[in-house]
């Protein structure tokens, strides 16, 4: 087989495949972070004032 350079495109196929790779290891690595934050939003309500706060700084999004 002969050697590709980097900015030789893939076969479709090939990138379809690549891509679908990505997507699962991406989607495994985002889903608990999805629930957790999920559970904080949950949690909201009975979370003390200085646990919202430091959620509320680094971004958080109560909604």
């Amino acid at each position: 087989m002969a050697h590709r350079s980097a900015d030789t495109p893939l076969c479709p196929p090939v990138r379809a495949r690549a891509c679908a790779t990505a997507f699962c290891r991406t989607a495994r690595t985002v889903r608990p972070l999805a629930v957790w934050i999920s559970n904080q939003r949950s949690r909201a309500a009975t979370m003390s004032p200085e646990r919202a706060k430091q959620l509320s700084a680094i971004g958080m999004r109560w909604s």
